[in-house]
């Protein structure tokens, strides 16, 4: 069998394929239908210093080959986290990572502060697509300077592995990694979901409750891979792909594009045991192709 390992800086994954934030709960919603040491890592739901009640319902809708949702980051905070929910998921046998995010770049440093401090988490991921209350709402990871200063900030206060989840809906992405890179981050993980809108012709209404929201699914996959394929050439740390994932030829697509690693997230919505039927989808490809590790293949396009 052909060696799946990868690295990320100094993250050991015993596969590339982890879980996308959001969709996969804590991990132990999924323990009943995968073994979850076989998952690479597994990124816990978005965390933010402060409890969040998230957005009035409806917050979900299917689109075709995809789905909107404008959850709004609910949880009860990084405390919450730290007291309750850490001591269920330390000694799970696999890298567990927590989505960070923020509406101010104090906000994201301390929460970061404070998930370092927990030994058994040995990398977060910031979402830098949350909008910046002290700015009019942008989102920080739509413009280069908004990016530095959250990444800055954190790399500050936060001393493992920190990966930054990159907003698909700027102009030049990879000029937004390349920002990442040069204030610390580790890597850079996307894309995070495309907004968009769904409308109720009979109630002449948008379907969601805030009018848009994030689109994912199958439905974004060639835009996040063509992302992923810009983002590779710009910058030296690794990439994590995502967007659309729910097949092992896809995740193959993502590595050969120039990923380390791939994060499924829609896609476990429809069948809980994606991430492992995926891992062993990699490993089967490898062995039929002759390749000794799932290296070979990563940034593979000719």
């Amino acid at each position: 069998m052909a060696d799946l390992s990868v690295k990320i800086n100094n993250l050991s994954l015993k596969n590339p394929v982890m879980t996308a934030s959001g969709t996969f709960g804590y991990g132990l919603e999924f323990a009943d239908f995968v073994p979850l040491d076989g998952i690479g890592g597994i990124i816990v739901k978005g965390t933010t210093l402060h409890a969040r009640q998230g957005n009035d319902y409806p917050r979900m809708a299917e689109t075709p080959q995809g789905m909107l949702n404008c959850v709004g980051l609910q949880n009860k905070g990084v405390d919450y986290f730290c007291n309750n929910i850490y001591p269920q998921i330390k000694d799970i046998d696999t890298n567990m990572i927590v989505n960070v995010s923020g509406s101010s770049v104090d906000d994201y440093a301390e929460c970061a502060a404070r998930i370092d401090a927990l030994e058994k988490i040995p990398a977060i991921e910031l979402n830098i697509s949350c909008p910046n209350v002290r700015q009019g709402g942008m989102a920080f990871g739509v413009s280069c300077e908004g990016a530095e200063s959250v990444v800055r900030a954190v790399r500050k206060r936060y001393s493992k592995t920190l990966i930054v989840k990159l907003s698909p809906n700027v102009t030049n992405i990879a000029d937004i990694a390349r920002v990442c890179e040069a204030e610390g981050a580790d890597s850079v993980s996307l894309i995070n979901t495309l907004m968009g809108m769904a409308i109720d012709i009979e109630k002449r209404r948008p379907v969601l409750s805030i009018a848009t929201g994030g689109l994912s699914g199958p439905a974004v996959k060639p835009v996040a891979l063509r992302m992923v394929w810009q983002v590779a050439k710009a910058v030296k740390i690794p990439v994590v792909g995502l967007g659309g994932i729910s097949t092992a030829e896809d995740a193959i697509e993502f590595l050969m594009a120039g990923a380390t690693a791939i994060e499924i997230g829609t896609a476990n919505f429809v069948d809980p045991q994606v991430t492992i039927k995926v891992r062993d989808g990699i490993s089967q490809w490898l062995d039929n192709h002759g390749c000794h590790s799932v290296t070979e293949i990563i940034g593979a396009l000719e």
